[in-house]
């Protein structure tokens, strides 16, 4: 039985939302939180897992296995930075401990587009943004959405940014599988998930609404414009890139340090 780890927050419902099903004889899923299937896949615990994507940057060898996965192409609504002070005179930042990968992409951000590098400090998933001090605070997931008004100079929602910096799309997780690992077969249950998921976005949306606080059409509106859950050629392109950028300021390694890294997986993945 093949061991599968994916993590439960709302961006991933779609793609989990038939998964123990098909996977019915041949794997098992587990929930956990994303730090935890990183090192969960690196001690062997686990053989594939959705992991953010920075996670798979950190991990030698580590190959994606499916065009299954969580991107945008535009403003994304739930990764938001929160600013005091004009962008530009940001010099410490708050990062929300519920995502690396956002941790990271706001960082490019701020030193690609202003050369800032700005002194972090964490943001407790149940701490309130208004109650760090910090001249700018990354926040993600429900609080993202609605964030207080008149309290901040600038806001950014950071998968805009993103995209109209790069004219790329922006990946937030994929489906990894450890060095080694038969997977034969495990792409195909994987996109057949994803395409159930999507079909059944309307009943998870009045599902999860009014738990995150928000409206059934809220949510449809963000499964199916704000994100995109099939990884092609600009969101292969964009990973490559955020990857550079990131090794560029020391938050990652290099892909040419990664003597495990498989060599051209990401045109596989697309044809």
């Amino acid at each position: 039985m093949i061991r599968i780890g994916a993590v439960s927050y709302l961006n991933t419902k779609p793609l989990i939302a038939s998964l123990r099903d098909r996977l019915a004889g041949r794997g098992q899923l587990t929930l956990n939180l994303p730090s935890r299937l990183a090192d969960d896949l690196n001690e062997g615990r686990l053989d594939v897992a959705l992991i953010p994507i920075i996670e798979s940057f950190r991990t030698p060898g580590l190959r994606v296995i499916s065009d299954a996965g969580i991107a945008c192409r535009g403003p994304v609504w739930s990764v938001r930075l929160l600013s005091r002070v004009p962008i530009d005179q940001i010099r410490t930042l708050a990062l929300d401990e519920g995502s690396r990968t956002s941790a990271a992409m706001v960082q490019v951000l701020l030193w690609e587009r202003y050369g800032l590098r700005p002194q972090t400090v964490p943001l407790g998933m149940e701490q309130l943004p208004e109650s760090v001090a910090a001249d700018a605070v990354l926040i993600i997931g429900d609080r993202a959405m609605y964030p207080e008004q008149g309290v901040y100079e600038q806001i950014w929602d950071l998968g805009d940014q993103w995209c109209r910096w790069t004219k790329l799309p922006f990946v937030f997780a994929a489906w990894v599988a450890r060095p080694g690992v038969d997977v034969s077969g495990l792409a195909e249950i994987l996109q057949a998930s994803r395409d159930d998921g999507l079909q059944a976005v309307p009943s998870i949306a009045q599902r999860e609404a009014a738990r995150h606080g928000l409206t059934t059409e809220d949510l449809i509106d963000y499964f199916r414009v704000n994100l995109h859950y099939r990884l092609e050629a600009g969101e292969l392109r964009a990973m490559e890139l955020f990857r550079e950028k990131a090794a560029a300021i020391g938050l990652v390694r290099p892909a040419d340090d990664d003597p495990g890294r498989p060599q051209g997986a990401a045109e596989r993945i697309v044809e």
